[in-house]
């Protein structure tokens, strides 16, 4: 909602201002199905030479990011913590009856309280991989910790990509922005035989290109790429929570103090306060009683 709210006030501030100045609207109309054809298409060949198929897909999907906001709210945070607070317990107690559940997450009972943490592939696989390195008696904390910081900046990078994509083809629009103005002004040259009036129309209707390539790359196209930059690096935090937690878990930490080392690492404005988290696990504990 605040994506299109954002997208009105930029197009009403702009345009309104530009009417409420004396502005006429006819030329900019007249003169922007070709400008954006040129502008617009040569944008977007020019995103499809520099991606492959799979990530021009996960550009499109990412776009919605916008609109959506990070995947993951505070209750889902919620969630994790009691999911790993019951993964930790149960290996604890018995590191054998853990096995089934790492093994196949997607039969487990206890994956299955959480249904829409146990959708996203990369945490199930972060946790499972992390307890599996568990239960094979790693010696070295640190080694697992490195481990799995290479691979969280790997899917880090992965996940941005969408972001440097839309901030690539931001910083062209301009650029194209005035080869379409050019062009308007090489078709205005060539009837430069022309009353003023006629010529005057034509050389606003060029300088719609130059205006265009501006108003997409820092009205729209520029803040998309910066918002869905910061909604990767929010959701990020997710999976550094199942990291921070399960280092902890490696270093033999009390149960209850490796959870509260994930709730202190959890983003503030997600984080469940310590009676609400509290309440959680006690339902928890006596739902597993």
């Amino acid at each position: 909602m605040v994506g299109i709210i954002g997208i009105v006030v930029i197009f009403v501030m702009v345009f309104g201002g530009y009417l409420a100045a004396g502005g006429k609207l006819g030329i900019i109309l007249k003169a922007l199905p070709f400008e954006l054809m040129m502008i617009g298409g040569a944008a977007i060949g020019a995103f499809l030479i520099s991606n492959d198929g799979p990530a021009i897909k996960h550009t499109i999907k990412d776009l919605s990011k916008v609109f959506k906001g990070p995947k993951w709210k505070p209750s889902d945070y919620r969630d994790l913590l009691c999911l790993l607070f019951e993964l930790i317990r149960l290996g604890r107690q018995n590191p054998v009856a853990i096995e089934e559940h790492i093994e196949a997450p997607d039969e487990s009972s206890i994956f299955g309280k959480y249904p829409k943490i146990l959708t996203d592939k990369e945490a199930i696989a972060l946790i499972s991989d992390t307890l599996r390195s568990a239960s094979m008696n790693y010696d070295d904390p640190h080694q697992v910790e490195e481990v799995l910081e290479k691979r969280m900046e790997a899917s880090q990078h992965h996940a941005q990509h969408s972001s440097h994509a839309l901030q690539t083809m931001a910083d062209g629009l301009p650029a194209l922005g005035i080869v379409a103005a050019v062009l308007g002004v090489i078709k205005t040259m060539a009837a430069i035989d022309q009353p003023p009036e006629i010529l005057g129309k034509m050389i606003g209707g060029a300088l719609v290109g130059t205006f265009l390539g501006v108003f997409l790359s820092y009205g729209l196209v520029g803040p998309f790429a910066a918002k869905v930059k910061d909604v990767v690096d929010e959701d990020a935090q997710f999976y550094k929570l199942i990291r921070e937690v399960l280092v902890a878990n490696l270093y033999n930490h009390a149960t209850n103090i490796c959870i509260e080392v994930g709730r202190q690492n959890t983003p503030q404005h997600n984080r469940p306060s310590f009676n609400d988290l509290e309440e959680a696990l006690k339902s928890v504990k006596k739902d597993a009683a």
